[in-house]
């Protein structure tokens, strides 16, 4: 079996315990149906929110207790290459068996989702989900066809302001809304420099729930660099979570659309 880094891994069996080291992901195996072989998570696996009360918290995304997941005695680590970092899965390895997600695309979240059909044992619930979200993006590409585009900013942080630009998932998102990126010419999420004098001239700015915790108060930080733009705080879980919560996102933007770009 590989991953998604084209990486042979060895399972001999299916997994039955499992540790999640990245949210999106652990909210993925849940809707699979295999809350109960999840032994490990991190702290900002926060969906489905009563997963903290009876699962082994690890860490964060970043940094874990090595010794922690041990004692777990995991079948498998569930890891991606973008939330963790190498060293972290050079340490894992000696524990565990580890399997690394990648993903820029829609294409690349039904990938994840089939392996994890194949590795878990269940390949007729990841079909269905599957199914339900390339029936979802193909309602809303119909949805969005004939609205206008517009160029769009959107910031994951604050002090120091940055941005997502392209060659990451958030991008496709932004894509597939008809939005076009502003700092596409930049690549990932790199830090930009706002200056009053020299004000930008994107149509939206979205502001990210998350990893910054944006709320409404934050609008007037940013208003004096983007004066003429439409600026408002957007769910960062539904524009950056791949795995099932897509199930909720094209509802979630086609209320964007209706009510707050129209």
């Amino acid at each position: 079996m590989k991953d998604q880094l084209n990486r042979h891994i060895k399972v001999d069996k299916t997994p039955e315990r499992v540790i999640s080291l990245v949210p999106s992901q652990t909210e993925l195996l849940v809707d699979l149906g295999l809350e109960s072989s999840i032994v490990g998570i991190t702290k900002f696996c926060v969906h489905p929110a009563h997963l903290k009360e009876n699962k082994t918290i690890v860490g964060g995304t970043k940094q874990v207790h090595l010794d922690r997941i041990k004692d777990l005695k995991p079948d498998i680590i569930l890891c991606n290459k973008e939330e963790n970092t190498k060293q972290m899965i050079q340490e894992l390895e000696s524990i565990a068996t580890v399997h690394i997600s990648d993903i820029y695309t829609i294409e690349d979240t039904l990938e994840l989702i089939e392996m994890y059909g194949a590795l878990f044992s269940k390949e007729d619930a990841a079909i269905k989900i599957s199914q339900e979200i390339s029936k979802k993006k193909f309602e809303f590409e119909g949805f969005i066809a004939n609205k206008p585009k517009k160029t769009a900013a959107y910031f994951i942080w604050k002090d120091p302001w940055m941005v997502a630009a392209k060659d990451n998932f958030i991008d496709e998102l932004l894509q597939l809304n008809g939005l076009e990126n502003y700092y596409g010419h930049l690549s990932r999420y790199p830090e930009v420099l706002l200056d009053a004098s020299l004000t930008e001239n994107a149509e939206l700015v979205l502001l990210s729930s998350e990893p910054f915790p944006f709320k409404e108060k934050h609008i007037q930080d940013i208003r004096p660099f983007f004066p003429k733009a439409t600026i408002h705080v957007v769910d960062g879980e539904l524009f950056s979570w791949y795995g099932s919560r897509l199930l909720k996102a094209f509802d979630y933007f086609k209320t964007l659309h209706q009510h707050q770009w129209a």
